[in-house]
C-alpha cells in the first residue's frame, strides 16, 4: 500500500513538473518567430513581441524586442542585455541586424552572420526608450518626459515582465551590454536592478559591457580634438582652436540649449571643413560601404547630421524591416509612425530630454564596480566620436578612486594570429580594452575580434595573451 502511495506521489509530482514545463513554455508561445522571410533554417528558437511597460489603458506604452536563443544549449547559456544608442536608435535594427546578431538583410534574404553572439549566450535586444522603432505609446511622447530616468524604470520593468513570460531564464546569469549612449542606459539600469535586489534577489547580475561609451560628457567629447588632430584628420592651428577658444561638450552644450556662439560656429566650422564629409567620423580608416548612418552618436555629433554620405547597409534594414510580412513574422506593428526607422529623431515621435547627456555616469559605474559586479568599458578604436583615449582616461581614474589595483598591466590581446586590440584589468573587477580597426559600431567592422573579447568577458577569463 506504501509503495502504491509513493508511485501515486510520484506520478502527481510529475504531471506537476510537466504542467508547470507546458506552462511556462506556453508563456511565450504567441512570440515565437516560426520563420523570418528570406531566413536561412537554423537550430535555435527565436522570439518578438511586445512587453507592456505601463498599466494603464490610456497611457499604454509597450517596448518591442528580439531574443535570439543560444545556437547550442541554450539552458547552460547565461542571458545577454543589448542596448543600442543614440538615444533613439534601435537595438533591433542596429544591434540585431547589422551588428552581433543572428542574421543580417541582403537583398529579400538574411544571410547567417557567423559572429554572432549568441553563439556564447541568450542574446536579448530590446528597442528602447517608447518611440524607438517598433516600441510606442498611445499617447503623443510630447505629454511625457522622456529622459533618462523614465527609460531606466521602462527597461526595469520590461525585464521583470519579460522573466514572466521566459520564466526559465528568471534566474540565469544576467549580463548588461551596449554601446554609444548606453553608457547611460546601462549604469542607470543596472542601478535600479541593485537597489531592487538589495529588497528582493530579482535579478541575477553578473556584469556590464560598455562600448564607446558615453560616461562624461566633457572628458569624453573633448577627446575626440587630439582624436581629429593625431590622425591628419585637423590642422594644427585648428587643433589649438579646438582645445581652447571653443571646445567640443562647449559647442554640443550650446546646440542643444539653441545658442550656439559666433566663435564656436566658426571653430565647428573650420572642423568640418577640415575632418570633410566624406570621412566616416565612427570608422576614420575606413573607405568602403559602410554604416555611417547607424550613428547612434548623431546626438553627440550635432553638426554632423546631415553629412551622411553611404547608406548601403541601412538601406537594407530599412527596406527589410517595412516589408509587411517581415514586421507580420515578428509580430510587429506600426504605431503612430508611417515606417521603421534606424534612428527616431522626428521630435514628435521621440522627444528626447537631450540635457540629460551632460549628467555623467562613470560614477554609476563606479558604485556597480563596488557592489561587486564586473564592468568592461571598449572601444574601437577608430571611432572619433567617442574616441578610446577619453575612455580609457575615464576608467583609470575611476580605478585609482575605488583604491584598485592594476591586475593585468595595459598590454596587447590576440585573436587568432593577429593584435586584437589592447587591455588593462584593475582589481580583476574593472577593465578596459580596445578592439583594433573597430569602428564606433565594434562587432559591425570587426566581427571576430568583437566576438573573442565578449566570450572572455561572458567567462571572467583575461583576453588571450598569446595566438
Amino acid at each position: 500500500m506504501k509503495t502504491m502511495a509513493m508511485a501515486l506521489l510520484l506520478v502527481l509530482q510529475l504531471c506537476f513538473i510537466s504542467m508547470e514545463f507546458v506552462e511556462s513554455s506556453s508563456h511565450h508561445y504567441d512570440h515565437k518567430i516560426v520563420r523570418l522571410p528570406g531566413q536561412p533554417s537554423v537550430d535555435f528558437q527565436h522570439f518578438s513581441g511586445y512587453i507592456s511597460v505601463s498599466d494603464h489603458q490610456k497611457n499604454h506604452k509597450a517596448l518591442f524586442y528580439y531574443f535570439a536563443e543560444a545556437e547550442k544549449n541554450p539552458a547552460s547559456k547565461p542571458l545577454v542585455l543589448w542596448l543600442n544608442g543614440g538615444p533613439g536608435c534601435s537595438s533591433v535594427g542596429v544591434g540585431a541586424f547589422s551588428e552581433n546578431g543572428p542574421f543580417r538583410p541582403d537583398g529579400q534574404v538574411l544571410v547567417r552572420n557567423e559572429y554572432s553572439w549568441n553563439i556564447e549566450a541568450n542574446m536579448l535586444y530590446l528597442e528602447t526608450p517608447v518611440g524607438v522603432g517598433f516600441s510606442y505609446s498611445r499617447h503623443s511622447s510630447n505629454d511625457v518626459a522622456v529622459d533618462d530616468e523614465a527609460t531606466a524604470r521602462d527597461n526595469l520593468v520590461f525585464l521583470q515582465r519579460w522573466f514572466n513570460k521566459f520564466p526559465q531564464y528568471k534566474h540565469r546569469d544576467l549580463f548588461l551590454t551596449g554601446e554609444s549612449y548606453a553608457g547611460h542606459y546601462i549604469p542607470q539600469l543596472a542601478k535600479l536592478m541593485v537597489e531592487a535586489n538589495s529588497k528582493e534577489k530579482l535579478f541575477n547580475l553578473k556584469g556590464l559591457a560598455l562600448g564607446n561609451p558615453v560616461l562624461e560628457f566633457a572628458t569624453d567629447l573633448n577627446s575626440r580634438a587630439e582624436y581629429f588632430w593625431s590622425h591628419g584628420l585637423i590642422s594644427d592651428s585648428t587643433y589649438r582652436m579646438f582645445t581652447s577658444v571653443c571646445n567640443y561638450s562647449r559647442y554640443v552644450s550650446e546646440y542643444y540649449r539653441d545658442s550656439v556662439s559666433p566663435v564656436c560656429s566658426r571653430v565647428m566650422n573650420q572642423v568640418s571643413i577640415e575632418t570633410s564629409k566624406f570621412v566616416d567620423k565612427y570608422d576614420v580608416t575606413l573607405d568602403v560601404c559602410i554604416s555611417s548612418v547607424l550613428s547612434q552618436s548623431k546626438a553627440i555629433s550635432p553638426n554632423q547630421m546631415t553629412q551622411r554620405i553611404d547608406v548601403c547597409v541601412e538601406d537594407k534594414i530599412v527596406s527589410y524591416l517595412n516589408r509587411k510580412d517581415v514586421q507580420k513574422a515578428l509580430h510587429a506593428k506600426l504605431v503612430g509612425v508611417r515606417r521603421w526607422d534606424v534612428c527616431s529623431d522626428d521630435t514628435s515621435i521621440l522627444d528626447y530630454q537631450m540635457l540629460d547627456l551632460e549628467i555623467p555616469t562613470i560614477s554609476l559605474v563606479g558604485s556597480i564596480v563596488k557592489a561587486g559586479i564586473p564592468v568592461l568599458v571598449y572601444s574601437g578604436d577608430q571611432d572619433s566620436a567617442i574616441p578610446l583615449t577619453g575612455s580609457r582616461t575615464l576608467v583609470d581614474r575611476l580605478a585609482r578612486e575605488l583604491g584598485l589595483n592594476t591586475t593585468v598591466p595595459y598590454r596587447v590581446w590576440f585573436q587568432g594570429k593577429q593584435v586584437g586590440g589592447w587591455t588593462q584589468v584593475y582589481g580583476n573587477i574593472l577593465s578596459f580594452a580596445t578592439i583594433r580597426g573597430a569602428s564606433h559600431e565594434a562587432p559591425f567592422s570587426q566581427p571576430e575580434r568583437s566576438l573573442m573579447l565578449f566570450k572572455s568577458f561572458l567567462q571572467g577569463r583575461a583576453l588571450p595573451l598569446v595566438f
